[in-house]
């Protein structure tokens, strides 16, 4: 199935410019073009279209996978531990399993998506930790140590995050919508 989805401004990264009233076409898991919009519509009437407010960029890659996702826990909202991730004493007071990691790991996870992150540094070592990081689509890219913005191009993978101000509406992994906050 084509999708385009666009944005007020299409920002690709790298030293491609800005492209006002931008899109990106989207098959399958890569992206097959990006132009304007009304040319991506033009050429695939068909194609299913989501439109967001703000910029379409590429998502983060996030240096602290580790100190995330395997030196932080991620409390269940159901455990009374409070919102924010713990850690040093208050998460070596708790009993944590392998399951409990994954499941932190997976909380974690949705918090980074929801940040426009694709991508975290490792390298990761809790077998559950990474599973969680496998399927929720993010990679893993060992040997980072700052922040970095990826690059849209045609025929890579649709990996992608849109921003409304400096908050994230949208994150875009492989072609699937993982995050949405509107």
């Amino acid at each position: 199935m084509l999708t385009i989805h666009t944005a007020d401004v299409l920002s690709p990264g790298g030293e491609s410019p800005s492209l006002p009233g931008g899109a990106v076409l989207v098959e399958g898991r890569r992206i097959a073009a990006m132009e304007l919009y009304d040319d991506l519509l033009a050429a695939h009437p068909t194609a299913r279209i989501r439109r967001w407010p703000g910029v379409l960029r590429p998502g983060l890659l996030n240096p602290h996978g580790p100190d995330l996702l395997e030196h932080s826990y991620h409390p269940d909202p159901r455990e009374n531990l409070g919102n924010e991730p713990l850690t040093g004493e208050a998460l070596a007071a708790l009993d944590m399993t392998d399951a409990r990691w994954g499941a932190s790991a997976r909380r974690g996870v949705q918090r980074l998506l929801a940040q426009g992150t694709v991508a975290v540094a490792g390298p990761l070592h809790r077998p559950a930790v990474i599973d969680a990081v496998h399927r929720s689509g993010l990679t893993i890219q060992d040997g980072v140590a700052e922040t970095v913005w990826l690059e849209l191009t045609p025929g890579a993978d649709a990996t992608f995050a849109i921003f409304d101000a400096t908050e994230c509406v949208a994150t875009v992994i492989r072609g699937r919508l993982l995050h949405r906050r509107r």
